[in-house]
């Protein structure tokens, strides 16, 4: 067997080394004051214990919310041409109108069909113009809210800094989102249950509350509540919307904290316009369709950045910055299922996983050195070291390991040896055929290399295919079958090739113990 160059030992030998440092802290038990790069495996819900909630995205109300904008757009256009009109009023999923005259009827028609994509344009059996979005539009909505309210979910629950969060899609418009360490997701809950829709708009001075309840209100104003418990009455249309935000921080002003914001070029150029020529009027700040703050303007803003005022703790200010920063919800989310999964389950699966890894461990090693002697003994070596190997590696992604990784992990442990034994197989018929102990061990590896190669290929396509298609603990299962075979394969033909020649250099046998 021919000697291995330096420079390749030194490589085998260092990426021994780097996976069993980075394995090292699955083996302490006090890990948290480790440094950041440096941590065991992440374990999922189903080890480690923790929350899992089932949200629901009130899809609906956006829809809803869609058809008032038609109405206000419907209105204006009526008004600009000056269509006659009657009973003009929004439902949940349509708006409908009566106008008499048939060519305004003709014209309205027309121009209703270019207020959005996938409006459609019908008559009634009444004689209304009955303006609504086609099935098709509705589903692309609806899977554009979801995907949006998914991501903003991910970005809210990352703020919190949980390791390793499951959110995905359950259905059409629900979202499972899974928490494992957090024992109490109420805190979450709250984080979710906020839309935080942040606008600006306008205070209408020429109204005031006590006019709009006696239905005296300009269609283009509504009235809205206060958090601080007053009203106001309020441009329908904002400013400038919380979209066009980036950036939101707690600050302080005269001791007490409030929240600065910063927007993007767009939005400040809004701000800076609508602040300056509305000097002295009040400029309301609407968060989830409540009044935060009213401010005067008192000149105008132009550097796109501004504070939210009100009797807010350091607390209180941190949660509201963190919604800001998420971004708004496109919907609200509904709390259908709350489960909290003790860690205790979680430690006797470990335990259970442990005690089946080191008893199908023992196995493997008492049949390989029965049928290999000490070729055997080496190959426990190589199975140690696969482990270790596969540790790091997954500590070194930040993967997560849940009940199907443990699975994962003792499938490879028993395909560990696979290359092995078709080596040594391989080395016994050239023994057998007359082959000095070096050119036997030579064959062995040379020779099988390509049916190890073969059958390694086909199990990791399979792992891609169930990483690709699969969800959850699937994937899962496939990350540690498809590290597990790449560590498998180092350790079994490199590593065990290492040792075979130090042995051979050492003590040059006359014949192989095989």
């Amino acid at each position: 067997m021919y000697k291995l160059s330096k420079s390749r030992i030194l490589i085998i030998l260092a990426i021994c080394l780097i996976g069993v440092f980075f394995a090292v802290p699955n083996l302490i038990r006090d890990n948290k004051n480790l440094p950041s790069w440096w941590q065991p495996v992440n374990l999922g819900l189903d080890l480690q214990g923790g929350s899992n909630l089932l949200l629901q995205v009130q899809v609906d109300d956006v829809i809803k919310e869609r058809m008032a904008n038609v109405e206000d757009s419907m209105r204006q256009i009526l008004r600009e041409n000056k269509i006659r009109y009657t009973n003009l009023s929004a439902q949940d999923n349509f708006v409908r109108v009566k106008i008499d005259n048939q060519l305004s009827k003709d014209k309205a028609r027309s121009l209703f069909q270019k207020i959005d994509d996938g409006i459609v344009v019908e008559t009634d059996e009444d004689g209304f113009l009955v303006i609504s979005y086609s099935d098709v539009a509705i589903n692309q909505l609806k899977l554009k809210i979801v995907d949006q309210s998914i991501e903003i979910v991910r970005r809210r629950i990352d703020e919190l800094g949980t390791k390793e969060p499951v959110i995905q899609r359950q259905g059409t418009d629900r979202i499972v989102v899974q928490l494992p360490g957090l024992q109490n997701p109420e805190e979450v809950k709250y984080l979710l249950g906020k839309t935080a829709k942040l606008s600006f708009h306008l205070v209408d001075s020429r109204s005031n509350a006590a006019d709009a309840r006696r239905g005296k209100l300009s269609s283009s104003s509504r009235l809205i509540n206060s958090a601080e418990g007053g009203t106001y009455v309020i441009k329908r249309k904002p400013v400038v919307g919380g979209e066009n935000l980036v950036d939101a921080n707690v600050s302080f002003q005269e001791g007490s904290p409030v929240v600065s914001f910063k927007f993007d070029s767009i939005g400040g150029k809004k701000f800076g316009e609508a602040t300056k020529n509305n000097i002295g009027e009040q400029l309301a700040i609407v968060l989830d369709n409540e009044v935060l703050s009213a401010p005067t303007i008192q000149t105008a803003i132009t550097g796109g950045s501004g504070v939210i005022t009100g009797n807010y703790t350091t607390e209180s200010a941190n949660e509201l910055a963190m919604l800001l920063r998420s971004g708004a919800l496109p919907a609200p989310l509904e709390v259908l299922e709350e489960r909290t999964v003790g860690a205790g389950l979680g430690a006797d699966s470990i335990s259970e996983g442990v005690t089946a890894s080191i008893i199908g461990f023992i196995a493997i090693v008492v049949f390989m050195v029965l049928a290999y002697g000490l070729f055997g003994i080496f190959t426990t070596i190589t199975v140690f070291m696969n482990l270790f190997l596969m540790l790091g590696a997954l500590s070194l992604m930040g993967a997560t390991l849940t009940l199907p990784g443990i699975a994962g992990i003792i499938l490879t442990i028993g395909m560990a040896v696979d290359a092995n034994v078709l080596i040594f197989e391989r080395m016994r018929e050239e023994v057998k055929a007359g082959r000095t102990p070096k050119d036997a061990a030579e064959a062995g590896f040379t020779e099988a290399w390509a049916t190890i190669v073969d059958s390694n290929l086909t199990t990791l396509v399979a792992a891609f295919v169930l990483f690709y298609f699969g969800t959850g603990p699937v994937r899962g299962f496939a990350v540690t079958l498809a590290i597990g075979i790449a560590t498998s394969m180092f350790t079994s033909v490199t590593v065990t090739r290492l040792i075979i020649a130090a042995w051979i250099a050492r003590y040059k046998p006359k014949k192989l113990p095989i």
